[in-house]
């Protein structure tokens, strides 16, 4: 009497067994086209990189013109050492910075704001003003950065002729490219405070009106401290972001030769390959470079983003 119950209760199990195994295959199935394609397209070129960084490429005899064999050997940390030392890399760094200091909290408050006017009463076609918003982001780049040349430019835009101000001046373009990065990318972080601020449950604002809280008590009491976390990511996004900025400042530099090759970090870490003859190994250490950076800051707001919180 006792053995069919037993049995009965081991062939649950198994059945058990057998269907999350299944469901572990066929999990992995569906998830295998994008692992492959994150594999190649990103882990695979970044030990590449790495692997780069740490190797020299030389011509061997040629004579004069140095056109003999290149060879490749390793050179340590030499790479390393000849970014860390190049004056114009921290200058570039310290555009960037300078760059991240007003236009970051410039966009993330903006975005802020229009995404708690959008999950307000004051707006009806939220769909309407939520596309429009985030329709700059869809725009590529480089197009945007063409754009916004033009419009600056004081033969061909209006905003010269009606502001007075030379938008490719030294002291305001880094200024300018700030106002066209906030304009490509607030719709975006929109988009991430106004899906937050959509999960919060509406049964506190429905409290906090019966205990008489008017509507902007209720933003800034309820739905702001509750966005530290979008808050967080859109910042750790925007740091990153800035640590790489390319496309603004190669448009410009299209028409401002002054600007130079080396303008920011990653337009050095460009030229440095791109310009002939390219070396792979020192714009691998470049990468290398600005990675730890960006990874560096990011690290220190999280730390003190999350001590504030707590």
């Amino acid at each position: 009497m006792s053995t069919a119950p037993a049995a009965a209760n081991a062939a649950n199990i198994r059945a058990i067994r057998a269907r999350r195994f299944r469901n572990t295959v066929y999990g992995w199935i569906f998830a295998a086209p994008f692992t492959l394609f994150f594999a190649v397209t990103f882990v695979v070129p970044i030990i590449v990189s790495i692997y780069q960084a740490f190797f020299t490429t030389k011509s061997v005899g040629g004579g004069l013109y140095g056109d003999g064999e290149r060879v490749t050997s390793f050179s340590g940390l030499d790479n390393f050492e000849a970014v860390v030392t190049n004056g114009d890399f921290w200058v570039g760094m310290g555009r960037v910075l300078l760059f991240a200091a007003f236009q970051i909290p410039v966009m993330i408050i903006s975005a802020l704001v229009l995404a708690l006017v959008l999950d307000s009463y004051l707006i009806r076609r939220v769909t309407v003003f939520r596309l429009g918003y985030f329709l700059p982001y869809a725009i590529p780049g480089v197009v945007a950065a063409m754009v916004w040349l033009y419009i600056y430019s004081p033969h061909l835009g209006p905003l010269t002729d009606l502001t007075g101000i030379n938008f490719f001046g030294k002291n305001i373009i880094l200024a300018s490219m700030a106002n066209m990065t906030t304009w490509t990318f607030t719709g975006y972080n929109m988009l991430v405070f106004l899906a937050a601020l959509q999960a919060i449950p509406t049964d506190l604002y429905e409290a906090a009106r019966l205990d008489g809280a008017s509507g902007f008590q209720i933003a800034t009491r309820i739905k702001i401290p509750m966005l530290s976390g979008a808050a967080l990511l859109t910042v750790l996004l925007s740091i990153i972001g800035t640590i790489q900025l390319f496309n603004e400042p190669t448009i410009m530099a299209s028409s401002q030769a002054w600007m130079g090759k080396n303008y920011t970090p990653m337009m050095m870490a460009y030229n440095t390959m791109m310009t002939s003859p390219g070396d792979p190994h020192m714009a691998s250490a470049i990468s290398i470079v600005m990675a730890l950076i960006a990874g560096g800051l990011a690290a220190v707001y999280a730390f003190v983003q999350t001590r504030v919180d707590k």
